[in-house]
C-alpha cells in the first residue's frame, strides 16, 4: 500500500481537513538564497521524510499525530517577484489560522516568515512575540539590493507593528548595523548567541520574556550545528545540537502559548537523506510542544 503523500504520511481518518487540529502549509520559496541553493524543493523532502517517522514520542507516551489529526494544505504556487509572493504566502497563512487550527509552515528560504508573520497578525491579532532559532540574526535592512531578503526578515517582522518582540537564540553570524539595532532596542530585541545557548546562560531570561505571550516561533536550519542539519544554503559551525534545541522550544511551550511556528532554509542533498529526515522530526516534535508543552514542568526556570 502507498503511503499517503502527506506530512507523516496519516490515513485519510487522520488527515482529514475537517478534524484536524493542525494544518500543514508548504511554502516552496527560492528567490533571493545567497549561497547554497534547494530551499524549493525542502517543503516536499520534509513530508517525504516525515513518513519515517515514528508517531510514538516517548517524551509524552503519546502518538499524538493520532490524537490530534494534521492536514497538509497543497503547496503554495509562488512567483519569483519576491514582493508578490510574500502578499500570497501572507494571505495563505490568514486563511489557515483563521480555522483556530495550529499552523505548520514548510519552507523554502527564510524570506516566507515575513509574509507568514503578517498573515498570523491578519487572522489572530496582536501582539507577537517571535521566538527564532538561527545561526544569522537576519536584522539587515536590505541585502544584495532587496529589503525581502532572506537575510532581513527579522528586520521586516521588527519593523511590523503587531510583533512586539524578537528573541533569538543560537545566533553566531551578525554584521555591525544588526549589533547595532539590538543595541539600541534592547525591550524589542534580545539576542542569546550560540555561546550564551552553549554556557547555559539563556533559560531564565527567556522564561521571564515569553511568559504569558502569544509566540510564533521561526526554526531555520541553519541553526542546529551542521552535524544535526547540514543541508542548508548558509551553514554556519557551533550551532545548537539537537537537545539544546528541544530544550528551547519546550521552555516555550511551557511559559507561553505558541500560536504558529515554521521551519525553514533547509536545502536537500541528494543522498544526504539524514538532514532532511531530522527536519521532518523536528517540525513533528516542535508541533508536539506547541499543542501539548504545557503539560511538561520540567526543566523549569
Amino acid at each position: 500500500m502507498m503511503v499517503p503523500n502527506n506530512f507523516l504520511g496519516l490515513l485519510p481518518e487522520t488527515a482529514a481537513y475537517e478534524t484536524a487540529q493542525v494544518l500543514v502549509l508548504p511554502i516552496p520559496l527560492e528567490a533571493t538564497v545567497s549561497y547554497g541553493s534547494g530551499t524549493a524543493v525542502a517543503p516536499q523532502a520534509i513530508i517525504t521524510a516525515s513518513q519515517q517517522v515514528e508517531l510514538y514520542d516517548r517524551e509524552f507516551d503519546r502518538e499524538v499525530a493520532l490524537e490530534v489529526g494534521i492536514h497538509t494544505l497543497p503547496p503554495l504556487a509562488l512567483p519569483q517577484d519576491v514582493a508578490e509572493a510574500i502578499q500570497i504566502i501572507r494571505r495563505a497563512t490568514a486563511v489557515a489560522a483563521h480555522s483556530g487550527k495550529l499552523v505548520v509552515g514548510l519552507g523554502g528560504e527564510h524570506t516566507v516568515s515575513y509574509g507568514f508573520g503578517l498573515g498570523l497578525l491578519d487572522a489572530l491579532g496582536n501582539p507577537l512575540t517571535v521566538v527564532q532559532l538561527d545561526a544569522h540574526s537576519d536584522l539587515r535592512h536590505s541585502y544584495e539590493g532587496s529589503p525581502y531578503s532572506h537575510a532581513c526578515v527579522a528586520r521586516r517582522l521588527f519593523e511590523t507593528s503587531g510583533i512586539s518582540q524578537i528573541l533569538q537564540l543560537g545566533i553566531r553570524s551578525v554584521c555591525p548595523e544588526e549589533v547595532a539595532l539590538v543595541r539600541a532596542h534592547p525591550d524589542r530585541l534580545r539576542v542569546w548567541y550560540a555561546e550564551e545557548v552553549h554556557a547555559g546562560h539563556w533559560r531564565e531570561g527567556l522564561c521571564a520574556r515569553v511568559q504569558g505571550q502569544r509566540v510564533y516561533l521561526t526554526i531555520d536550519v541553519d541553526g542546529l550545528d551542521t552535524a544535526v542539519i547540514p543541508a542548508t544554503g548558509t551553514p554556519e559551525p557551533d550551532g545548537l545540537s539537537w537537545r539544546q534545541t528541544l530544550d528551547i522550544i519546550r521552555t516555550v511551550a511551557q511559559h507561553a502559548h505558541i500560536v504558529a511556528l515554521d521551519c525553514v532554509e533547509l536545502a536537500p542533498i541528494p543522498g544526504l537523506h539524514h538532514a532532511d529526515y531530522a527536519t521532518a522530526r523536528l517540525v513533528y516534535k516542535a508541533l508536539t510542544y506547541a499543542l501539548l508543552g504545557h503539560s511538561q514542568t520540567e526543566p523549569g526556570c
